[in-house]
C-alpha cells in the first residue's frame, strides 16, 4: 500500500528542472504550491487587457472554453468564476426532484456538499476507499434507495474514482452523474476497456481552475457536457438569465458566475503548456516516492485502471508513528517545510453537526488526522523537494 502502482515514467532527478522556471530562488520556506507562469501567460494576459475585454466577454474566454472541452474530449464548455460556483451550476440545470438523495464521499471539500444542499437536494455521505481515497464504490451501491436521484464522485489529489462500476449502476438505476473533477485536470479512468479523461465521466463535469490546480486561471472553473440543451442552460444561468429578446426581462433565476476574459486569457497559455505542467507533477512524483519509500507513511497509490494527474503529493503517517498530522506539518514547518491537511470529513464539521455528527466512517476520519500533503507546485526544483525529503525522513 505504499508504491506509485502502474505509473510508468522514469525521472533522472536533474530532469525535475527542466519545467522550473528559470531563476527560481531557493525560500526561507518551501511553498506547499505555485503556479508556474511563463513568458506565455504574461503575453496573452497583457494582450487580452490591451484589448479593452476585461470582462466576461471576449475571444479568450470563447477560446479557453473550446480548447478545455477539446482536451478533455467534451463537446461543451461554460466558464464560470470557480470550482464551487460550477458545481452549484452544473447541479442546477439537472432538474433533479426538490428534497432527492445525491450521494457523495464525506471525504471531500466543503464545495461539494453545499453545491448540494445550495440546490434543495438531500446529501447522502459515503466512506472513501483506505487506498485511493476517493469515494467507496460499493458503499455507493448500499446507499442507493428509491429517493436517489444522482451520484457526485470526486476524483481526490489527482486519483480518478473507480467509474466503470458507478457507471454501471447510473445506468442500472437511472441516476445522473455530477463529476467533480476539480482536482483531476488530465487524469485517466478505465471504462470498459477505453481510457477516459476525467471531466468526460458525468453528465455534467466540474473543474476548478485555482491558483493550486495543474491548469490554473487564478480564480476560475468551468462546466463540462455533451449535451446542448444543458449547456444552453448552463449559460444562461451562468449570467442572470438574461432575456434573449429583452436583456432585463427573467424568465428564470440564475447567478453572476461569469469568468473574465482576462482569466480565460491565463488558461488559454495553461491549456498550450498542460502537457509540460502535468509532466511536471508526474516527476515530482515518482521522485517522492522513490527517495521516501521505506518510510512509516502510506504513500499515493494508483489502482491498475487509473492514469494518476498529482493534484498534490499525498502522504498518511502509519500507525506506528507517535505524531498526528497537525504535530508533523508543526515540526516540518520548523524546518522550513509547508504542508497542508487533509480534508476534515464533511460527517465531523461542526456546521452540520445538528444532522451529520451520528455518522462514522472509519476511513475517512483516519486520514484526516495522519494525513497531509507535501509541497508539490509546478515550481518546485530538485533541490527543494530533497530538502524536503530531508526534513522529513529527520523527524521519522
Amino acid at each position: 500500500m505504499g508504491g506509485m502502482g502502474t505509473m510508468s515514467i522514469n525521472l533522472n532527478p536533474a530532469e525535475l528542472l527542466r519545467f522550473a522556471p528559470a531563476g527560481v530562488q531557493q525560500r526561507t520556506i518551501i511553498p506547499v504550491s505555485e503556479p508556474s507562469i511563463s513568458s506565455l501567460e504574461i503575453e496573452y494576459v497583457t494582450d487580452a487587457i490591451k484589448s479593452g475585454w476585461i470582462s466576461s466577454a471576449g475571444p479568450y474566454l470563447t477560446r479557453f472554453e473550446e480548447e478545455w472541452a477539446k482536451f478533455c474530449g467534451r463537446r461543451y464548455g461554460v466558464a464560470v468564476t470557480n470550482g464551487t460556483a460550477a458545481l452549484e451550476l452544473a447541479i442546477s440545470v439537472l432538474a433533479l426532484p426538490l428534497r432527492s438523495e445525491v450521494i457523495l464521499p464525506s471525504f471531500t471539500i466543503v464545495s461539494s456538499l453545499d453545491a448540494v444542499l445550495r440546490n434543495g437536494l438531500t446529501p447522502v455521505l459515503v466512506e472513501c476507499d483506505p487506498n485511493t481515497y476517493c469515494m467507496d464504490v460499493e458503499d455507493v451501491r448500499a446507499k442507493v434507495t428509491a429517493n436517489t436521484t444522482a451520484i457526485m464522485p470526486v476524483h481526490i489529489y489527482g486519483h480518478p474514482v473507480n467509474m466503470q462500476p458507478l457507471l454501471d449502476l447510473a445506468k442500472e438505476r437511472d441516476l445522473r452523474i455530477i463529476e467533480d473533477a476539480a482536482e483531476a485536470h488530465g487524469a485517466e479512468c478505465l471504462v470498459h476497456d477505453i481510457w477516459k479523461k476525467c471531466g468526460t465521466l458525468g453528465d455534467v463535469s466540474a473543474f476548478s481552475f485555482y491558483a493550486n490546480k495543474n491548469i490554473t486561471t487564478g480564480e476560475g472553473g468551468m462546466v463540462l457536457t455533451d449535451s446542448a440543451e444543458l449547456a444552453d442552460r448552463l449559460r444562461s444561468r451562468r449570467n442572470l438569465c438574461f432575456g434573449r429578446k429583452e436583456r432585463f426581462l427573467h424568465e428564470g433565476r440564475g447567478w453572476n458566475f461569469r469568468m473574465t476574459n482576462v482569466a480565460a486569457a491565463l488558461g488559454c497559455a495553461q491549456i498550450k503548456r498542460a502537457g509540460e505542467l502535468i509532466a511536471h507533477k508526474l516527476q515530482l512524483a515518482e521522485a517522492y516516492t522513490r527517495e521516501l519509500l521505506g518510510l512509516p507513511l502510506q504513500l499515493p497509490y494508483i489502482e491498475s485502471w487509473a492514469r494518476t494527474s498529482v493534484w498534490m503529493y499525498a502522504v498518511v503517517l502509519e500507525e506506528s508513528v507517535p505524531l498526528d498530522a497537525r504535530s508533523f506539518a508543526a515540526r516540518l514547518l520548523e524546518k522550513g517545510v509547508e504542508t497542508r491537511p487533509f480534508f476534515l470529513g464533511m460527517h465531523e464539521q461542526p456546521v452540520y453537526a445538528n444532522w451529520l455528527s451520528d455518522l462514522h466512517f472509519p476511513v475517512t476520519e483516519r486520514i484526516a488526522r495522519r494525513g497531509l500533503y507535501l509541497p508539490s507546485g509546478q515550481t518546485l526544483t530538485e533541490e527543494s523537494l530533497m530538502k524536503v525529503v530531508s526534513a522529513v525522513r529527520s523527524i521519522l
